[in-house]
């Protein structure tokens, strides 16, 4: 007798308040990939080049209609981190996202990215700060 398994994948098992999101992050990496010859690789030493590329396009004026789903594709990628660094989840409620760590604290790495954008804001601290170094999100 044959047994048939079932083979699940990690995108399979999640909650579907992730399926945007991680649709936004893999967009970005592969933007990234293709335009900016940048390698994302959902690390948290990773963010430092997102920050940059945030801050290279903030200095460049772009307004910010232009780049508003570039950001957002940015927030979910540091979303996906944070997810992938502490076992947390995704969160959805009438189309904002945000991420849910074990801790229960939740984060809003998509709006960290416009902050970023704004001058006021980083995307690796967000990151340090829900894996556990940190103030605690508002």
């Amino acid at each position: 007798m044959t047994t048939a398994t079932t083979v699940t994948t990690q995108q399979e098992t999640r909650p579907s308040a992730a399926a945007k999101p991680v649709r936004w992050a893999a967009d970005a990496v592969a933007a990234m990939r293709e335009g900016a010859r940048l390698r994302l690789d959902y690390s948290a030493r990773s963010l430092w080049s997102v920050d940059r590329v945030i801050e290279e396009i903030r200095r460049e004026e772009a307004p910010y209609a232009a780049v508003e789903l570039v950001l957002r594709g940015f927030g979910a990628y540091t979303g996906e981190v944070i997810v992938r660094q502490t076992g947390g989840e995704w969160w959805a409620t009438g189309g904002d996202y945000w991420v849910r760590t074990p801790d229960g604290r939740l984060w809003d790495p998509i709006e960290e990215a416009v902050r970023c954008y704004t001058g006021d804001g980083s995307l690796r601290l967000l990151c340090r700060d829900a894996s556990g170094g940190g103030p605690r999100a508002q």
